[in-house]
């Protein structure tokens, strides 16, 4: 079993930045790829970012790339997102996640409860 417990969002204008976390318990969580979603109000839940167990790989959604850095520290457990020159189309519950990997939802078996990012512009 994996719980994953998010932090870091918030209210930010335009241009800013903010660094999501992630703090996941259980024993496997280092042998497991994580990852990011977000949810807009009235929208689907969509991929962001994913990271593989080592940290060596990477993938991101075209809507965030080159503005979010997905890292992870196997140490502490944790997971992170960078979000830099956020815009106001960010804005969402953005959810942690592990699991197999993938850009889709069902691609995951655990959540986190989300935390909320506003961007004002």
């Amino acid at each position: 079993q994996v719980q994953l417990v998010e932090s870091g969002g918030g209210l930010v204008q335009a241009g800013g930045s903010l660094r999501l976390s992630c703090a996941a318990s259980g024993r496997t969580f280092s042998s497991r790829a994580m990852g990011w979603f977000r949810q807009a109000p009235g929208k689907e839940r969509e991929f962001v970012a994913t990271i593989s167990w080592s940290g060596g790989s990477t993938y991101y959604a075209n809507s965030v790339k080159g503005r979010f850095t997905i890292s992870r520290d196997n140490a502490k457990n944790t997971v992170y997102l960078q979000m830099n020159s956020l815009k106001p189309e960010d804005t969402a519950v953005y959810y942690c996640v592990a699991g197999a990997g993938g850009t889709t939802v069902t691609s995951w078996g655990y959540w986190g409860q989300g935390t909320q990012v506003t961007v004002s512009s």
